[in-house]
């Protein structure tokens, strides 16, 4: 978390939310596309460390014509106490909740794609934990199924990635190109918080 050479100072986490289905699979498709016409049809996954920076700036902008927003949480690590935040599960769990707190108002019925990470229990783990602070007994339901998938065979939850290197690129202002994503993918942008100030 804190005190490693060269890592960053914040810890992003980033949620891409479609509110049409057919939106979605038509930004689904056209990913598919991309990877056929640039890369000849060969495996890639789009990772926004491992691309360079044509490939992010022409992937943000093939996949910024859908519909989609996003929200970051920003989490200041320099600010962070207490032991929770030294295990990397209870930290993701805390990371993730926070985010969908925020996310509520903009959920119904919402279907929740995971990257994938952890092991089979932690996983499980998380969706038990999610569905029951998320969902309030007795109300609507903001979130109606949760599920994990492996990032290499899911092209939104690359755009996810994709979007969130984006975002912690920006706020590392030490950088040559931490403007450059940042200004084309704004239009899409739900909000953008750091937390502790």
């Amino acid at each position: 978390m804190k005190g490693k050479l060269g890592s960053s100072a914040y810890f992003v986490v980033t949620a891409v939310i479609f509110e049409d289905r057919d939106e979605a699979q038509a930004c689904d498709s056209r990913i598919e596309e991309i990877r056929l016409q640039w890369f000849n049809g060969r495996a890639f996954e789009f990772h926004f460390n491992s691309c360079s920076r044509s490939i992010r700036e022409q992937f943000l902008m093939e996949t910024g014509k859908y519909e989609y927003l996003y929200m970051s949480f920003i989490f200041n690590k320099a600010k962070l106490y207490g032991e929770g935040f030294q295990y990397k599960n209870s930290f993701y769990k805390y990371a993730v909740n926070l985010l969908f707190q925020n996310l509520r108002p903009y959920l119904k019925n919402a279907t929740v794609i995971f990257d994938r990470c952890g092991n089979r229990d932690f996983q499980q783990e998380l969706k038990k934990y999610l569905g029951k602070r998320v969902n309030e007994k007795g109300r609507e339901r903001f979130v109606k199924k949760i599920k994990t998938n492996n990032s290499d065979s899911n092209n939104l939850l690359q755009l996810a990635d994709m979007v969130c290197g984006a975002v912690a690129r920006y706020l590392r202002k030490a950088k040559q190109d931490h403007l450059a994503y940042q200004r084309i993918i704004s239009h899409r942008e739900l909000s953008m918080r750091i937390w502790p100030r």
